[in-house]
């Protein structure tokens, strides 16, 4: 039997995730901190679920603390209690007793009348507060000023897909044809008392996320964990039998091991981050693949490159990860405004780099998990107007790139397999062909 850890331990642990996340590091990574203990789900549950309701709270405790929070771990503290305060899970003076004992146990026991009166307070006056905090766009839409400009300037039906941020992303599988088909693990899941449905043609969407353990045939390398837009990255290079393909910035390796799984290739991934490439061969290894993985610059090719022409390169380029903030709600909240131009000038680089790495008449495809057009459209009609030998390729959807909006649709443009709704990430997508 599961014990229910207890609403202070989980607010703790939660609070000093979200607290790392307030220092600019990542919630993946202040998540890993807090270890794999028994309230690890629910501490994460939390900690995600804090971000995703970022907005109305700091607005909220702008007013009750409008004399200053004694520090971060504090301040990480109220944002998760006010969340659960506001989603009324909990009787509302167990939430506000737990918070206090939880003060403690993250080392600011001095804090606990200050988080007391907080709380109580805005119990008090949670009408009136409640309010007030809609009346700004960071408050009612639970994003960054910035970043509401941004999507609003850059998307029609902008509202829509800063909505779709702020809620839970479905849990899509990837079966590794190498080793069944759907329909054969679709009933390995149905064995276990797990609802899904197919989407796409090698993916499966649970009724119900649940953890990778819980998985049939996952440890024996049956199926890997990724979004139905990110599904669509290797079978649109076409890779056959015996072609030499990079894939840069291929770190933790999903994408590496969907096109090992395509085909019988010379392949190489690379990436800079030498703490996530040992990720790339893990999944390898699980899924019963091969390929070359090394630490190194895709950006740098002199660096490391053999002069061997490749035939297909696969880019997914670092970018803000506007189209992925449903699963990682702490994106909007790290990401500066100047991230966007940054970001945009290192893409070029990394097209310009790769480039003459292609064989003539390979292609590259170049992805993002980007709305942004400067990361995407406008990134890929620079680059094609300074490149001669560029030449688009139009994708099955018919258009020369394809951008994947993270809201509700039947299914992506091109998916006639999907046999249950499917809510993706956001993708852009653009396939070139080197003429010459």
């Amino acid at each position: 039997m599961t014990l229910t850890p207890p609403l202070s331990e989980v607010l703790a642990g939660a609070s000093r995730a979200v607290a790392r996340v307030l220092g600019v590091a990542s919630l993946n990574a202040a998540l890993d901190d807090e270890g794999r203990g028994p309230s690890r789900p629910a501490v994460q549950d939390l900690a995600y679920a804090t971000l995703r309701d970022y907005g109305a709270p700091q607005a909220i405790l702008a007013v009750l603390a409008r004399k200053g929070i004694p520090d971060r771990a504090v301040h990480a503290l109220l944002l998760c209690a006010l969340h659960e305060l506001r989603h009324e899970r909990r009787a509302p003076h167990t939430v506000v007793d737990e918070a206090v004992t939880a003060s403690t146990k993250v080392g600011h026991g001095a804090a606990r009348g200050f988080v007391n009166a907080c709380l109580r307070n805005y119990l008090r006056r949670r009408e009136a507060l409640e309010a007030d905090a809609r009346r700004s766009e960071p408050g009612r839409l639970g994003y960054p000023q910035w970043w509401i400009d941004h999507v609003r300037r850059a998307r029609p039906g902008w509202e829509a897909i800063l909505a779709a941020g702020n809620t839970h992303p479905p849990m899509i599988l990837r079966v590794n044809r190498r080793r069944l088909a759907v329909d054969a693990y679709l009933a390995h899941l149905a064995a276990a008392g797990l609802a899904a449905a197919r989407t796409g043609d090698w993916g499966v969407r649970l009724e119900r996320p649940c953890g990778v353990d819980e998985l049939p045939g996952f440890r024996e390398g049956e199926v890997s964990v990724q979004d139905a837009g990110a599904q669509r990255a290797a079978p649109l290079l076409d890779v056959r039998d015996g072609m030499r393909v990079l894939d840069a910035c291929a770190a933790p390796g999903g994408k590496t091991a969907h096109l090992a799984e395509l085909a019988e290739l010379d392949l190489l991934a690379i990436d800079r981050d030498a703490a996530r490439v040992p990720r790339i061969a893990a999944n390898l290894e699980r899924l019963h693949l091969a390929a070359t993985v090394r630490v190194a610059d895709a950006g740098d090719p002199d660096s490391w490159w053999d002069g061997r022409p490749f035939d297909r390169i696969l880019l997914d380029a670092p970018c803000t990860g506007s189209g992925i903030v449903r699963r990682h709600p702490d994106i909007p909240w790290l990401r500066r405004p100047t991230d966007v131009a940054h970001l945009a000038t290192l893409q070029a680089e990394m097209l310009r780099a790769l480039w003459p790495l292609l064989r003539v008449g390979g292609r590259l495809l170049y992805v993002v998990c980007s709305l942004f057009p400067e990361e995407g459209r406008e990134q890929i009609a620079g680059f094609v107007a300074e490149s001669p030998g560029a030449r688009e390729v139009p994708l099955p959807a018919g258009s020369p790139s394809v951008q994947l909006i993270p809201t509700p649709l039947a299914a992506p443009p091109w998916d006639n397999r999907s046999t249950l709704p499917t809510v993706h990430d956001g993708f852009f997508y653009a396939l070139l062909e080197k003429t010459r």
